[in-house]
């Protein structure tokens, strides 16, 4: 009985968040198939509002006392918020969704390779630049602007990690999370009114818009929550490290999309290299003698894990 409920946490941990790297994915795919009816900047402008509103109901940040550090950082977040989900959609509207979540999941990965303290955690870039090769090679010229804004998203995803450093030392936590995304509703809404017009109130594009924020927000972000209370941060982040494959699957069930072998061994040392430097993290913090001093640091650095695994 005392093996079983170790054993049932975990697996409902793991079950939690590979179901959330499945929503995220899904939310991504289903958003493509809105592209042609509402465009780029309205399919960003529904995401943004949906996740907005169902954010804003669960986390209330009215009732929460701001300070200036606080606000600031919100706008931070804001800002990495809106870049990085528009150049994602315009990268997914032109490439293949597994092929541009794989880019842009380079942005964890590259802060991970330079943030890591050894040798066998650098050696992981190795895989990971050749996956990057092998999933260029196969590209067109007409796929550029596509590639550009995927490698702008992993800027953003990046910038992401590190602003959410700073959120981790304030007490706004998922408030915060809910204020920066309205703060991006309220700067892409008028841009999606622009170019998509009336067809933003159509019932249906608002329905699969509800969908896509819902995917992509409050099922995954719950999920974590779940996940990261029955599962170490380590573990977590390797889970999260199935995101280019899943975006793969979602990419063949919802869009009928299956990208060419060269590109699929790549997203797979993609992964393969996520994968080891997250397990080669592990390995060396359960290595190292604890501390208080040195409990705390982990404790913040698990804190930032948390922040950099999920995208509004």
């Amino acid at each position: 009985m005392t093996s079983t409920a170790p054993d049932r946490r975990t697996a409902v941990g793991t079950a939690c968040a590979v179901g959330a790297v499945g929503s995220v994915q899904l939310g991504a795919a289903f958003a493509a198939t809105l592209f042609s009816r509402a465009g780029v900047l309205g399919t960003v402008s529904l995401r943004f509002s949906a996740a907005a509103c169902v954010l804003l109901a669960l986390t209330r940040p009215w009732r929460v006392r701001w300070t200036g550090h606080d606000l600031r950082t919100v706008l931070a977040f804001g800002v990495v918020f809106v870049v990085m989900n528009t150049s994602l959609y315009l990268a997914i509207s032109r490439l293949p969704l597994a092929t541009a979540i794989t880019l842009e999941f380079l942005g964890p990965l590259t802060v991970a390779v330079v943030t890591a303290t050894t040798r066998v955690q650098r050696l992981w870039a190795v895989p990971a630049a050749v996956g990057v090769a092998l999933i260029g090679g196969s590209l067109q010229a007409d796929d550029l602007l596509g590639t550009l804004a995927a490698l702008c998203a992993a800027l953003a995803w990046a910038s992401y990690i590190l602003v959410s450093r700073r959120m981790g030392t304030s007490d706004a936590g998922l408030a915060g999370l809910a204020l920066a995304t309205l703060l991006g509703a309220l700067v892409v809404l008028p841009f999606g009114i622009a170019t998509a017009g009336s067809a933003l109130l159509d019932p249906g594009v608002l329905g699969l818009g509800l969908l896509i924020g819902l995917l992509s927000s409050a099922v995954p972000y719950s999920l974590d929550l779940l996940a990261l209370r029955r599962l170490s941060t380590a573990v977590f982040g390797v889970l999260t490290s199935l995101n280019p494959a899943a975006a793969a699957l979602a990419g063949v069930v919802v869009l009928a999309e299956l990208p060419p072998h060269r590109q699929l061994v790549g997203i797979a040392l993609v992964v393969v290299a996520s994968v080891g430097v997250t397990a080669s993290g592990r390995r060396l913090r359960a290595s190292r003698p604890t501390s208080a001093v040195r409990g705390g640091a982990d404790a913040r650095d698990g804190s930032a894990e948390r922040q950099q695994v999920r995208e509004v």
